[in-house]
């Protein structure tokens, strides 16, 4: 479930399948690509009650095990938000409970999100635990900022990055998303939608349910404009193609009916730059260097591109 993080699906599969589990694990990466669902996933792989030969990787979903995970009532599975629960008392706590057994699956799982909040004496206080953990004890702990977290502790985890996905890959989930729901998604609705959340799944999702609530099962790529506040691509190569005609009367006609039409003006801008950055690379590597060449109405040198890009950067 997933989604373009098969660097690290494969890993943690293929290291429960041979019994060469970590004490500690830690998931880095930019909000919403999944750092938490990994980690819940890998807790129920590791205490799935549908395996009689210890952690599977391939967890159930259904037993009662993998359902209080999820609903985030296990007794196990323990998650720590380490903003609110930053204190040194409270990783002492922590420490005073892994020494118990766990109630009914074989590993007590310790989430720590936002691990890299918790305070220098809390961090040091998790050390000697994460040093010599009791068997029945695994951590997982996530985090945005992997840099604010102590070496010493870095040097106890194995590390996961998860990296931000591709706009194809997040049109693609949320078409089959759609598909379950019952929900006609356009393709090119869906393709707005992921170029909108910057590579982040869980806010391509919250935008779904966005445009759902806005205009009901159908939805066009007009109406994603719309909500949101986006220029369509056809009006991004418009500006483009009159600011390399030098005809200024077009260009400044085009951002006045994108401003009266209450558009982002800062997304207009980036995406501006992210056509012209196209542009550039395309020319590098001239696989789609006609079709988006073409459509500005002429050609452009790489020179004037980064002038442009350098220009619109500031």
């Amino acid at each position: 479930e997933v989604v373009g993080q098969e660097h690290i699906t494969r890993t943690l599969q293929n290291a429960i399948t041979g019994k060469r589990l970590a004490q500690a694990y830690l998931f880095v990466g930019p909000r919403g690509v999944g750092k938490t669902s990994s980690a819940r996933i890998l807790a129920k792989a590791l205490n799935c009650q549908a395996s009689k030969d210890g952690p599977t990787d391939n967890p159930c979903g259904t037993c009662d095990a993998c359902i209080e995970i999820a609903e985030g009532r296990s007794l196990d599975v323990m998650e720590i938000d380490g903003a609110s629960n930053n204190s040194v008392d409270s990783i002492r706590t922590l420490r005073e409970n892994a020494a118990y057994a766990p109630a009914r699956g074989p590993y007590k799982v310790y989430l720590i999100d936002e691990v890299h909040m918790l305070s220098t004496a809390a961090f040091n206080a998790l050390l000697k635990t994460l040093e010599e953990p009791p068997e029945h004890v695994k951590f997982l702990f996530a985090t945005t900022e992997a840099q604010k977290v102590p070496a010493t502790i870095l040097s106890r985890c194995q590390r996961f990055d998860l990296r931000r996905l591709t706009p194809e890959l997040i049109a693609t989930h949320l078409l089959h998303i759609a598909e379950n729901e019952q929900i006609k998604l356009d393709s090119p609705a869906a393709a707005a939608i992921a170029r909108g959340a910057d590579g982040a799944m869980r806010d391509a999702e919250s935008m779904l349910d966005q445009v759902v609530a806005f205009c009901g099962t159908t939805i066009s790529e007009t109406d994603v404009h719309s909500v949101f506040g986006f220029t369509p691509r056809e009006t991004v190569l418009d500006l483009a193609g009159a600011l390399v005609a030098r005809d200024t009367p077009a260009a400044l006609a085009l951002v006045k009916s994108q401003a009266e039409a209450g558009k982002d003006l800062a997304r207009l801008l980036g995406d501006l730059v992210g056509l012209l950055r196209d542009i550039l690379i395309s020319k590098a590597h001239p696989t789609e260097a006609p079709s988006l060449e073409s459509r500005l109405g002429e050609s452009i040198s790489q020179e004037k591109l980064l002038v442009l890009l350098d220009h619109f950067g500031e």
